[in-house]
């Protein structure tokens, strides 16, 4: 098997993310640590060259001067030479190129891959309330952070971490051949260097943490700023976004600065330190050997042992220090993406059947966690087949009653059943397999015109998806689409939320996508609210073919939408006050009728809107 598919980059974690450190490192890199332990060894053993490749050059040096100019090449001399030389172009290669292989074939390319695969199916999986909390590009860059930082922490211990111990041993090994003396001084030289790395590294891991946190604050602000960018210009309030930006920038900058002393100093602090150790390890040696304790050669081991772990010095603690940065990324990325802001599935989940489509809202009671809002004791039961009209002014109710029914909210008390069966007893995504949706703020992907509407049903065929589009009146103006990259028709990508299409042009390409779907149920929430009378009128007889033996839900302002539904509810304040045909709340003159009374252009206007 080829070094680069050791690990499998797309194998599911088990179960949640843990919020403990160690916990939820374990957790990322799970099902990759055989090969991280492999590449490990292997970095050890090319660390412990290092001590080796000392030894070896005093080897050398001590075969030279003891023989003498005249009897350097006897055979006894060339074996030691000639091991020498093999050490050099082939040991010393092979282990140091096997290392670098399984650094960077078998685990960077996997890890990243791998950590970010987990942490974004596990937010994938999150309500839709921690999405209203927080920012779409800030969720985006700790996912991004997160995998990153555990990569690099990977990585890193690998190749530096686990490379220095080895090295450090096999120098105390060599030098404790030389004399205990020598090996004394070292480990004075590393206690001290330990007690630096031990003062700085938890600081340097604290200012980190607080950097990627500024980043992250920087990067939603911008995000925020360009998903709204009409917005912006259509309120000429570029000056106020760009002060916005400007002041994320300058916490970002101040976490910046602070974490650059800290380094500045240091790094000051480690090169005074590994100016030291070639000075003392060289001096304890020079000393022996004027004693004769020491051969020359040991003067040189002793030398080349210490330039390399002055050397290493330098960059063992800026690899230990960027671990301790990516520690504290990881710790931000993991406080916000592992808390678990989500609704499961009951255990033993079953999916949802539809055989005929009956719901039922059973003293249904939710309000977002406040005492006002949303839905009070709701009692509904919307028959197979039915068509229900939902009608009342903002925050009556009605987009909260859809919620609930498709389960991005659990009620706070009540039922709501499918053909009996309590949804929060089904799977979530069997619910929503038998829902279609078309919205008044219609959801459009960065994709082809050909993938957004397939995305009602995956496996449908290109035709299939045209005779979706031909049903919803979108298929002719889809014909002359086209995107900056040449792309034309089905193939022309819509821009980032459709912004390249109208809003009538949307809720086309929304409706085709539901028409392809073909769910049993059908929630309208103000599914024609963006067209012209034109347009609406061109389509009825395809929407009304599209509701032919499904329940519906229609949540419409325009209130000449509904009168041909089956039944309409009015919501007020969360409750249902009235509830009866088109005919006949318009003659019980109340709250429906004063509404119908007040459109202006078929538009429901409310008081508190006059």
């Amino acid at each position: 098997m080829r070094i680069g598919h050791w690990i499998d980059p797309f194998r599911p974690a088990e179960g949640p993310p843990p919020q403990t450190l160690l916990a939820f490192l374990f957790w990322c890199l799970k099902g990759a640590w055989p090969v991280l332990i492999f590449a490990t060894a292997v970095s050890c053993a090319a660390g412990g060259l290092e001590a080796g490749t000392a030894y070896i050059l005093g080897l050398v040096v001590d075969t030279a001067v003891g023989g003498g100019p005249e009897n350097l090449f006897d055979p006894a001399n060339m074996v030691k030479l000639g091991a020498a030389v093999g050490f050099f172009l082939v040991v010393r290669p092979v282990l140091f190129g096997l290392s670098s292989a399984a650094n960077s074939i078998a685990v960077g390319p996997n890890v990243n891959p791998m950590v970010l695969a987990r942490l974004h199916r596990w937010t994938l999986g999150q309500s839709v309330q921690f999405f209203d909390d927080d920012f779409a590009g800030r969720i985006a860059q700790k996912q991004m952070q997160a995998a990153n930082a555990v990569t690099n922490v990977a990585v890193e211990t690998i190749n530096v971490v686990a490379f220095a111990l080895a090295s450090i041993v096999g120098s105390l090994v060599l030098m404790t051949a030389i004399s205990w003396h020598v090996t004394l001084v070292f480990l004075i030289w590393f206690a001290a260097y330990l007690l630096t790395i031990r003062w700085f590294l938890p600081r340097v891991r604290e200012r980190a943490a607080g950097r990627a946190g500024a980043r992250a604050v920087v990067s939603g602000q911008i995000v925020d700023t360009i998903t709204n960018i009409e917005t912006v210009k259509l309120f000429a309030h570029a000056e106020h976004e760009d002060r916005a930006a400007l002041g994320a920038l300058q916490g970002f900058r101040d976490r910046a600065l602070g974490f650059g002393r800290l380094a500045a100093l240091f790094r000051f602090c480690l090169m005074c330190l590994a100016g030291m150790l070639p000075v003392l390890l060289i001096g304890a040696t020079l000393l022996l050997w004027q004693q004769g304790q020491a051969s020359e050669g040991n003067i040189v081991a002793a030398g080349a042992v210490a330039i390399r772990l002055s050397q290493m010095t330098g960059w063992v603690s800026f690899a230990l220090m960027g671990i301790y940065s990516d520690v504290g990324e990881v710790e931000d990325g993991m406080r916000t993406l592992t808390p678990p802001v989500r609704l499961t599935d009951a255990p033993g989940a079953a999916a949802l059947r539809v055989p005929q489509g009956e719901i039922v809202f059973d003293h249904v009671t939710f309000a977002y966690g406040r005492t006002v809002g949303g839905v009070s004791e709701v009692d509904l039961t919307i028959g197979a087949g039915e068509k229900l009209g939902i009608v009342g002014a903002s925050g009556a109710g009605k987009s909260t009653l859809v919620s609930l029914l498709l389960r991005l909210y659990q009620p706070e008390s009540g039922e709501i059943r499918i053909d009996g069966q309590p949804v929060e007893s089904v799977t979530q995504e069997s619910l929503r397999r038998q829902i279609g949706m078309v919205t008044q703020e219609t959801a459009m992907f960065n994709r082809s015109a050909m993938d957004n509407i397939r995305y009602g049903r995956p496996e449908a065929s290109d035709d299939e998806v045209r005779r979706a589009a031909e049903k919803a009146e979108a298929h002719d103006f889809t014909l002359q689409l086209q995107d900056h990259m040449g792309r034309k028709g089905y193939d022309a990508h819509l821009g980032e939320r459709g912004v390249k299409l109208s809003g009538g042009q949307r809720q086309r390409i929304a409706l085709a996508r539901a028409i392809l779907k073909d769910a049993p149920i059908l929630v309208l929430d103000e599914a024609t609210s963006a067209l012209d009378s034109e347009v609406e009128a061109a389509i009825q007889t395809a929407l009304h073919r599209v509701m032919e033996g499904k329940t519906v839900l229609a949540i419409a302002h325009r209130l000449s939408t509904l009168s041909e539904m089956d039944r309409i509810i009015v919501l007020d304040a969360g409750r249902i006050v009235e509830s009866g045909t088109h005919e006949a709340l318009l003659a019980r003159e109340g709250l429906y009728a004063q509404f119908w009374a007040r459109q202006s252009g078929g538009f429901l206007r409310t008081e508190a809107a006059e």
